[in-house]
C-alpha cells in the first residue's frame, strides 16, 4: 500500500467577545482534510496527516524520511510553515531546508501535490510565497508575486480543456467552486482544466518525479459541499494521485 503524507489543512481561530464593558476570549481548533482523506484511504492509499501545527517539528528533513512516501500533497501549508524549524526561530541553529527537499524528492523520482487555499501558492497577502522558494522549481503553475486570491462568491465553473489519464472516471457535471488561487501556466507543463482562464488543474514532469497543482480548495470555504458530495470528488482524487505515483 502506497504511503501518502498530506500537510496542512488545519486552523486555530481566537475570537474576542465584546458584551457591553466585559470582554471575553474563546478559541477552536479545526481541521478540514477529512474529505480528501477518506478518499484516498477509500482509494487504497495509507495517508499519514500532519497538520500545520505540527509541520514545523515532524515534516520531514532527510531524504530517507520524505523517501518513505510515494505522494507529499500540501494543502493551506504556507513556506514559512515548512522553512522555519523551531531550532531555526527560536535558537538560530541551521537546519535543512525544506522547500529544497521536496525539490529534490521530487527531481529524484517522488510526487509533489499542492492543494489550494489561503496559505497556498502565493496565498493571502502573499504569505504563503513558494514563488520564492526551491517548490517552485517543481510546480506546474507560476506562483505570483501577489496576493493571489479570487473570490468568487457567484459560483463559477472549471472546465476540461485537455484529455488527461487523471480525469478518467471523473464525471463531466462539475459542481461550482467559490474562489481559487491565481497562478500562470508554465512551459512545458499541461494545464488539463481552467477556471476563468485560469490554471485550475495542472501537471508537470520533474527529473524522474511528477507533480500537481490544483488551485482551488478540497474543502470548504472555496470547495462547497456540492463538490465535497460530489460522486466525481473521491475518483477524482485517486486519479490524481494514481498518475503522480505510477511507476
Amino acid at each position: 500500500m502506497k504511503r501518502i503524507l498530506l500537510a496542512g489543512e488545519s486552523w486555530s481561530s481566537h475570537t474576542t467577545h465584546v458584551k457591553g464593558f466585559d470582554t471575553f476570549y474563546t478559541s477552536v481548533y479545526e481541521e478540514g482534510g477529512k474529505w480528501l482523506i477518506e478518499a484516498l484511504e477509500a482509494s487504497g492509499y495509507e495517508v499519514d496527516f500532519l497538520p500545520n501545527h505540527k509541520i514545523p517539528y515532524e515534516f520531514p528533513t532527510t531524504m530517507e524520511q520524505i523517501g518513505r512516501y510515494a505522494c507529499v500533497i500540501l494543502s493551506d501549508a504556507g513556506s514559512n510553515t515548512l522553512l522555519l524549524h523551531p531550532d531555526t526561530f527560536g535558537k538560530s541553529i541551521r537546519t535543512p531546508n525544506r522547500c529544497m527537499l521536496i525539490r529534490d524528492y521530487v527531481k529524484a523520482g517522488g510526487a509533489l501535490l499542492m492543494v489550494g487555499g489561503y496559505m497556498s501558492f502565493s496565498g493571502v497577502n502573499a504569505r504563503a510565497k513558494y514563488a520564492h522558494t526551491a517548490v517552485q522549481e517543481v510546480l506546474p503553475v507560476q506562483c505570483l508575486e501577489v496576493d493571489d486570491l479570487m473570490e468568487h462568491p457567484e459560483g463559477v465553473y472549471p472546465v476540461v480543456v485537455r484529455e488527461h489519464p487523471a480525469l478518467k472516471g471523473v464525471p463531466r457535471d462539475w459542481p461550482h467552486f467559490l474562489g481559487y488561487n491565481k497562478t500562470k501556466p508554465v512551459e512545458g507543463c499541461e494545464v488539463v482544466m481552467t477556471i476563468e482562464g485560469d490554471p485550475f488543474l495542472a501537471f508537470g514532469g520533474f527529473g524522474a518525479g511528477r507533480s500537481a497543482a490544483f488551485t482551488t480548495d478540497c474543502a470548504p470555504h472555496w470547495g462547497p459541499p456540492e463538490f465535497v458530495n460530489w460522486a466525481g470528488y473521491a475518483p477524482l482524487w485517486k486519479g490524481i494521485v494514481d498518475y503522480l505515483t505510477e511507476e
